[in-house]
Protein backbone atom coordinates (compact mmCIF):
# COMPACT_ATOMS: atom_id res chain seq x y z
CA UNK A 1 0.00 0.00 0.00
CA UNK A 2 2.93 2.48 1.11
CA UNK A 3 4.47 1.75 -2.68
CA UNK A 4 0.66 3.05 -4.23
CA UNK A 5 1.03 6.49 -2.29
CA UNK A 6 4.55 6.93 -3.59
CA UNK A 7 3.98 6.31 -7.03
CA UNK A 8 0.68 8.25 -7.03
CA UNK A 9 2.56 11.13 -5.11
CA UNK A 10 5.17 11.36 -8.16
CA UNK A 11 2.72 11.43 -10.99
CA UNK A 12 1.19 13.99 -9.01
CA UNK A 13 4.25 16.34 -9.08
CA UNK A 14 5.38 15.25 -12.60
CA UNK A 15 1.75 16.92 -13.37
CA UNK A 16 2.12 19.57 -12.00
CA UNK A 17 5.57 20.82 -12.67
CA UNK A 18 6.32 24.31 -14.30
CA UNK A 19 6.79 24.22 -18.05
CA UNK A 20 7.91 27.25 -18.94
CA UNK A 21 6.65 29.47 -22.10
CA UNK A 22 10.06 29.72 -23.93
CA UNK A 23 10.73 26.37 -23.78
CA UNK A 24 6.99 25.68 -24.88
CA UNK A 25 6.99 27.77 -27.64
CA UNK A 26 11.07 25.54 -28.74
CA UNK A 27 8.64 22.42 -29.11
CA UNK A 28 5.70 23.76 -30.75
CA UNK A 29 6.88 26.56 -33.25
CA UNK A 30 10.77 26.24 -33.22
CA UNK A 31 11.20 22.72 -33.71
CA UNK A 32 9.29 22.99 -37.34
CA UNK A 33 10.25 26.29 -38.51
CA UNK A 34 14.40 24.82 -38.34
CA UNK A 35 13.18 21.35 -39.42
CA UNK A 36 11.59 22.97 -42.60
CA UNK A 37 14.73 25.56 -43.30
CA UNK A 38 17.81 22.70 -42.98
CA UNK A 39 15.61 19.82 -44.06
CA UNK A 40 16.93 17.57 -40.91
CA UNK A 41 15.66 14.01 -40.84
CA UNK A 42 15.51 13.93 -37.28
CA UNK A 43 13.57 16.56 -34.49
CA UNK A 44 16.60 15.42 -32.61
CA UNK A 45 18.99 17.06 -34.53
CA UNK A 46 17.61 20.36 -34.21
CA UNK A 47 19.95 22.93 -32.05
CA UNK A 48 18.60 23.45 -28.88
CA UNK A 49 19.43 25.78 -25.84
CA UNK A 50 22.11 24.53 -23.47
CA UNK A 51 23.14 26.93 -21.06
CA UNK A 52 23.20 30.56 -20.45
CA UNK A 53 25.96 32.45 -18.43
CA UNK A 54 26.07 35.52 -16.98
CA UNK A 55 30.19 37.01 -15.97
CA UNK A 56 30.26 40.39 -13.94
CA UNK A 57 33.47 41.84 -13.69
CA UNK A 58 34.49 44.46 -10.89
CA UNK A 59 37.55 46.57 -11.50
CA UNK A 60 37.46 47.73 -7.72
CA UNK A 61 36.79 44.15 -5.89
CA UNK A 62 40.10 43.47 -4.37
CA UNK A 63 39.62 47.39 -2.23
CA UNK A 64 36.10 47.37 -2.13
CA UNK A 65 34.20 44.50 -0.53
CA UNK A 66 30.76 47.04 -0.89
CA UNK A 67 31.17 46.92 -4.66
CA UNK A 68 31.36 42.89 -5.07
CA UNK A 69 28.90 42.37 -2.40
CA UNK A 70 26.61 44.68 -4.41
CA UNK A 71 27.36 43.07 -7.65
CA UNK A 72 26.93 39.32 -5.87
CA UNK A 73 23.58 40.54 -4.63
CA UNK A 74 22.65 42.18 -8.08
CA UNK A 75 23.83 39.44 -10.38
CA UNK A 76 21.82 36.80 -7.95
CA UNK A 77 18.24 39.05 -8.27
CA UNK A 78 18.82 38.77 -12.24
CA UNK A 79 19.31 35.59 -12.83
CA UNK A 80 17.61 33.90 -9.24
CA UNK A 81 19.94 32.09 -8.95
CA UNK A 82 23.66 32.23 -6.35
CA UNK A 83 26.38 32.82 -8.38
CA UNK A 84 29.93 32.32 -7.58
CA UNK A 85 32.95 34.62 -6.94
CA UNK A 86 35.43 34.30 -9.63
CA UNK A 87 39.23 35.26 -8.59
CA UNK A 88 42.57 35.65 -10.33
CA UNK A 89 44.01 32.74 -11.94
CA UNK A 90 47.65 34.81 -12.62
CA UNK A 91 49.56 37.82 -11.01
CA UNK A 92 48.83 40.73 -12.63
CA UNK A 93 51.47 43.48 -11.82
CA UNK A 94 49.93 46.38 -14.15
CA UNK A 95 46.73 45.73 -12.82
CA UNK A 96 48.11 45.19 -9.08
CA UNK A 97 46.26 41.69 -8.81
CA UNK A 98 47.60 39.28 -7.43
CA UNK A 99 46.81 34.94 -7.90
CA UNK A 100 43.67 34.20 -5.88
CA UNK A 101 41.86 38.20 -5.67
CA UNK A 102 38.74 38.46 -6.20
CA UNK A 103 37.79 40.26 -9.84
CA UNK A 104 34.29 39.40 -10.20
CA UNK A 105 30.99 36.70 -9.88
CA UNK A 106 29.75 34.76 -12.55
CA UNK A 107 26.20 32.03 -12.84
CA UNK A 108 25.12 29.31 -15.37
CA UNK A 109 21.56 29.10 -15.82
CA UNK A 110 20.27 25.28 -17.08
CA UNK A 111 17.17 24.14 -17.65
CA UNK A 112 13.82 25.88 -16.28
CA UNK A 113 15.64 28.58 -15.19
CA UNK A 114 17.54 29.19 -18.46
CA UNK A 115 14.38 29.60 -20.24
CA UNK A 116 12.84 32.14 -17.42
CA UNK A 117 16.01 34.29 -18.00
CA UNK A 118 15.67 33.76 -21.59
CA UNK A 119 11.96 34.94 -21.78
CA UNK A 120 12.55 37.84 -19.22
CA UNK A 121 15.71 39.13 -21.46
CA UNK A 122 13.76 39.28 -24.55
CA UNK A 123 10.78 40.71 -23.49
CA UNK A 124 11.51 42.87 -20.87
CA UNK A 125 15.43 43.62 -20.22
CA UNK A 126 16.36 44.57 -24.15
CA UNK A 127 13.75 46.38 -24.91
CA UNK A 128 14.52 48.76 -21.73
CA UNK A 129 18.34 49.23 -23.43
CA UNK A 130 18.90 53.38 -24.57
CA UNK A 131 19.17 53.28 -28.17
CA UNK A 132 18.58 49.19 -28.84
CA UNK A 133 18.80 48.79 -32.53
CA UNK A 134 19.33 44.76 -32.18
CA UNK A 135 21.53 42.79 -31.43
CA UNK A 136 25.01 41.89 -34.30
CA UNK A 137 24.89 38.98 -36.51
CA UNK A 138 28.88 38.48 -36.02
CA UNK A 139 29.32 37.12 -32.39
CA UNK A 140 28.68 34.13 -32.72
CA UNK A 141 32.51 32.37 -32.17
CA UNK A 142 31.96 29.61 -34.78
CA UNK A 143 30.83 26.39 -32.76
CA UNK A 144 27.50 27.94 -32.24
CA UNK A 145 27.37 29.72 -29.54
CA UNK A 146 26.33 33.64 -28.41
CA UNK A 147 28.37 36.31 -26.93
CA UNK A 148 27.01 39.79 -26.05
CA UNK A 149 27.41 42.39 -23.86
CA UNK A 150 25.08 44.80 -21.69
CA UNK A 151 25.69 47.99 -20.79
CA UNK A 152 24.07 48.35 -17.93
CA UNK A 153 22.47 45.86 -15.88
CA UNK A 154 19.33 48.45 -14.59
CA UNK A 155 17.55 47.54 -17.69
CA UNK A 156 16.45 44.49 -15.64
CA UNK A 157 13.41 45.27 -13.90
CA UNK A 158 14.61 42.83 -10.77
CA UNK A 159 17.17 46.00 -10.38
CA UNK A 160 15.79 48.68 -8.28
CA UNK A 161 17.91 52.03 -9.68
CA UNK A 162 17.56 53.61 -5.86
CA UNK A 163 19.61 50.71 -4.11
CA UNK A 164 22.43 50.65 -6.21
CA UNK A 165 26.05 51.71 -5.85
CA UNK A 166 26.88 52.52 -9.38
CA UNK A 167 25.52 51.67 -12.91
CA UNK A 168 27.94 48.03 -14.27
CA UNK A 169 27.89 45.92 -16.94
CA UNK A 170 27.71 42.50 -17.92
CA UNK A 171 28.60 39.78 -20.20
CA UNK A 172 25.81 37.24 -21.67
CA UNK A 173 27.06 34.08 -23.31
CA UNK A 174 24.64 31.79 -24.75
CA UNK A 175 25.65 28.11 -25.19
CA UNK A 176 23.92 25.90 -27.94
CA UNK A 177 24.18 22.41 -29.54
CA UNK A 178 24.37 23.98 -33.22
CA UNK A 179 26.97 23.23 -35.61
CA UNK A 180 26.89 26.13 -37.28
CA UNK A 181 26.74 29.71 -36.95
CA UNK A 182 24.06 29.58 -39.29
CA UNK A 183 22.21 27.28 -37.03
CA UNK A 184 22.83 29.06 -34.41
CA UNK A 185 21.58 32.61 -35.74
CA UNK A 186 18.02 30.81 -36.84
CA UNK A 187 17.81 29.42 -33.45
CA UNK A 188 18.42 32.51 -31.44
CA UNK A 189 15.96 34.25 -34.18
CA UNK A 190 13.01 31.93 -34.22
CA UNK A 191 13.59 32.15 -29.95
CA UNK A 192 12.73 35.99 -29.95
CA UNK A 193 16.16 37.08 -30.02
CA UNK A 194 15.98 40.81 -31.27
CA UNK A 195 19.20 40.14 -33.58
CA UNK A 196 19.74 42.88 -36.84
CA UNK A 197 18.98 40.78 -39.90
CA UNK A 198 21.57 38.90 -41.30
CA UNK A 199 22.02 39.99 -45.40
CA UNK A 200 21.34 36.97 -47.71
CA UNK A 201 24.79 36.65 -49.78
CA UNK A 202 23.30 37.39 -53.23
CA UNK A 203 22.31 40.57 -52.00
CA UNK A 204 26.04 41.09 -51.06
CA UNK A 205 27.49 39.98 -54.76
CA UNK A 206 24.71 42.10 -56.12
CA UNK A 207 25.75 45.01 -54.35
CA UNK A 208 29.71 44.61 -55.00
Amino acid sequence: MPKKKSDNKQKKEKNNTFFPNMRKSYFENVIPSLVSRFSYSNNFQVPKLVAISLNMGIGDAKTNSKSLDSAFNELAAISGQKPIITKSKTDISNFKIRKGFPVGCKVTLRSTKMYEFFERLVCIALPRSRDFRGLSYKSFDGRGNYNFGIKEQIIFAEINYDNIDSVRGLNVTINTTANSDNEAYWLLKEMGLPLIEKPEKNKIREVA
